[in-house]
Protein backbone atom coordinates (compact mmCIF):
# COMPACT_ATOMS: atom_id res chain seq x y z
CA UNK A 1 0.00 0.00 0.00
CA UNK A 2 1.38 3.39 -0.94
CA UNK A 3 1.09 6.28 1.45
CA UNK A 4 -0.06 9.57 0.03
CA UNK A 5 1.73 12.77 1.07
CA UNK A 6 0.12 15.28 3.40
CA UNK A 7 -1.25 18.51 1.97
CA UNK A 8 1.55 21.11 1.70
CA UNK A 9 -0.76 24.00 2.61
CA UNK A 10 -2.86 22.64 5.51
CA UNK A 11 -1.00 19.39 6.43
CA UNK A 12 -4.16 17.31 6.11
CA UNK A 13 -3.63 13.56 5.90
CA UNK A 14 -6.81 12.99 3.85
CA UNK A 15 -5.34 13.61 0.39
CA UNK A 16 -6.26 11.56 -2.66
CA UNK A 17 -5.08 11.10 -6.24
CA UNK A 18 -6.96 12.60 -9.17
CA UNK A 19 -5.16 11.74 -12.40
CA UNK A 20 -1.71 13.38 -12.25
CA UNK A 21 -2.64 15.52 -9.24
CA UNK A 22 -2.97 15.11 -5.50
CA UNK A 23 -6.05 16.81 -4.04
CA UNK A 24 -6.81 17.91 -0.48
CA UNK A 25 -10.55 17.67 0.34
CA UNK A 26 -10.25 19.95 3.37
CA UNK A 27 -8.71 23.06 1.77
CA UNK A 28 -9.17 22.29 -1.94
CA UNK A 29 -5.44 22.51 -2.71
CA UNK A 30 -4.20 20.63 -5.79
CA UNK A 31 -0.55 19.89 -6.60
CA UNK A 32 1.23 17.68 -9.14
CA UNK A 33 2.47 14.26 -8.10
CA UNK A 34 5.94 14.85 -9.57
CA UNK A 35 6.48 17.80 -7.21
CA UNK A 36 5.89 15.74 -4.07
CA UNK A 37 8.00 12.82 -5.33
CA UNK A 38 11.02 15.08 -5.85
CA UNK A 39 10.61 16.46 -2.32
CA UNK A 40 10.69 12.91 -0.92
CA UNK A 41 13.80 12.00 -2.92
CA UNK A 42 15.83 14.77 -1.26
CA UNK A 43 16.61 12.64 1.76
CA UNK A 44 17.38 14.31 5.05
CA UNK A 45 19.48 12.35 7.54
CA UNK A 46 18.35 12.72 11.15
CA UNK A 47 19.91 11.48 14.37
CA UNK A 48 18.12 9.38 17.01
CA UNK A 49 16.45 12.49 18.44
CA UNK A 50 15.29 13.99 15.13
CA UNK A 51 18.04 16.59 14.67
CA UNK A 52 19.12 17.12 11.05
CA UNK A 53 22.70 16.00 10.36
CA UNK A 54 25.02 17.59 7.79
CA UNK A 55 28.50 16.89 6.46
CA UNK A 56 31.18 18.01 8.94
CA UNK A 57 28.99 17.69 12.07
CA UNK A 58 30.16 16.03 15.27
CA UNK A 59 28.06 13.25 16.77
CA UNK A 60 28.10 11.13 19.93
CA UNK A 61 27.35 7.38 19.97
CA UNK A 62 24.31 6.56 22.18
CA UNK A 63 24.65 2.75 22.29
CA UNK A 64 27.52 0.26 22.50
CA UNK A 65 28.16 -0.89 18.93
CA UNK A 66 29.89 -4.19 18.19
CA UNK A 67 32.25 -4.01 15.23
CA UNK A 68 31.54 -6.80 12.78
CA UNK A 69 34.54 -9.11 12.28
CA UNK A 70 36.34 -7.82 15.37
CA UNK A 71 36.15 -8.13 19.14
CA UNK A 72 36.24 -4.32 19.50
CA UNK A 73 33.30 -2.22 20.62
CA UNK A 74 32.48 1.44 20.05
CA UNK A 75 31.46 2.57 23.55
CA UNK A 76 28.55 4.82 24.52
CA UNK A 77 29.63 8.46 24.58
CA UNK A 78 32.32 8.11 21.91
CA UNK A 79 32.52 11.42 20.07
CA UNK A 80 32.92 11.26 16.30
CA UNK A 81 34.06 14.42 14.51
CA UNK A 82 33.73 15.53 10.89
CA UNK A 83 31.17 13.01 9.62
CA UNK A 84 30.28 12.54 5.95
CA UNK A 85 26.76 11.58 4.88
CA UNK A 86 26.41 8.80 2.31
CA UNK A 87 23.51 6.90 0.73
CA UNK A 88 22.62 3.47 2.01
CA UNK A 89 21.64 1.67 5.18
CA UNK A 90 24.68 2.94 7.07
CA UNK A 91 24.36 6.62 6.23
CA UNK A 92 27.32 8.10 8.16
CA UNK A 93 30.91 7.63 6.99
CA UNK A 94 33.48 8.56 9.65
CA UNK A 95 36.83 7.89 11.27
CA UNK A 96 36.84 6.92 14.96
CA UNK A 97 40.00 7.47 17.02
CA UNK A 98 41.60 4.16 18.00
CA UNK A 99 39.42 2.14 15.62
CA UNK A 100 39.67 3.67 12.15
CA UNK A 101 37.31 4.30 9.26
CA UNK A 102 33.81 2.88 9.50
CA UNK A 103 30.18 3.53 8.71
CA UNK A 104 27.43 4.13 11.27
CA UNK A 105 23.66 4.22 11.22
CA UNK A 106 22.19 7.60 12.13
CA UNK A 107 19.74 5.97 14.56
CA UNK A 108 22.62 5.21 16.96
CA UNK A 109 24.07 8.72 17.22
CA UNK A 110 23.05 12.13 18.53
CA UNK A 111 24.26 15.47 17.30
CA UNK A 112 26.95 16.93 19.56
Amino acid sequence: MTTLPKCPSCSSAYTYEDGALYVCPECGNEWPQAESESAESDSVVRDAFGNVLQDGDSVTVIKDLKIKGSSSVVKVGTKVRNIRLVDGDHDIDCKIDGIGAMQLKSEYVKKA
